[in-house]
């Protein structure tokens, strides 16, 4: 069974990102969006999906946000392995995380992003 990369297809700017990871990064990983994806099988939750993208190798552990976009840039047949590596590296990868979470609280507001994109903000503290 080939890789998946899971993402939000209800959000057009993450739909728009995965047309240009299907058709720019050369992969056998399947990209398709939770909504059809048969997330039990992947061992995912529709709250991790709203989350971060994820990235599942069966047997191994489930990757998310840009672990998971590292991870399929490493696993392409092109020039995006290096870049892959690269975001991959401790120090890169512990910064690309505030990075992931400004852009994803803000896809609405970037290109291709509609209001439809915004995530549901966090539950209330108690």
């Amino acid at each position: 069974m080939p890789a998946t990369f899971v993402y939000d297809g209800d959000c057009a700017f993450c739909t728009r990102c995965a047309e240009f990871l299907r058709r720019r990064v050369p992969t056998d990983a399947e990209i398709v969006p939770w909504q059809r994806a048969d997330l039990p099988a992947l061992g995912l939750t529709r709250e991790r999906c709203i989350e971060a993208v994820q990235y599942v190798v069966p047997g191994r552990p489930v990757l998310a946000g840009p672990d998971a976009i590292a991870a399929l840039l490493r696993a392409s047949r092109a020039a995006w392995r290096p870049v892959g590596r690269v975001l991959g590296l401790p120090g890169v990868g512990f910064a690309a995380w505030p990075v992931y979470r400004w852009i994803a609280r803000h896809r609405h507001q970037l290109p291709g992003g509609t209001a439809a994109c915004a995530l549901p903000p966090p539950p209330p503290r108690p």
